[in-house]
């Protein structure tokens, strides 16, 4: 990591809520330790960041842990899924499966 600061941001949004959190973080800083060091676990608790997927700008990524972050990203926290995507289309047609 260097020394030089990079602004991003960390999102996540349910239903009735959503924050973004700016802040500044050392140029090299894993997605993980962004949203570790952003605080959005304190005002979401029910983030489970161990089971819950993690993308920049709607791209998942497969390590957060591991992937640098560069100026200007957002790292976005993924609720998971309540239902599969299929069977909600399908339901909204009224041809279920």
């Amino acid at each position: 990591m260097s020394n030089e600061l990079i602004t991003v941001e960390v999102a996540y949004a349910r239903p009735d809520r959503q924050e973004i959190v700016p802040l500044e973080v050392p140029e090299g800083t894993s997605a993980w330790d962004a949203v570790q060091q952003s605080g959005i676990t304190d005002i979401f608790p029910e983030i489970d960041l161990d089971s819950q997927d993690m993308g920049i700008f709607s791209k998942v990524l497969r390590d957060p842990r591991h992937h640098a972050l560069k100026e200007g990203d957002r790292v976005e926290i993924y609720r998971p899924l309540r239902i599969d995507p299929k069977e909600a289309r399908a339901n909204r047609a009224g041809t279920r499966r």
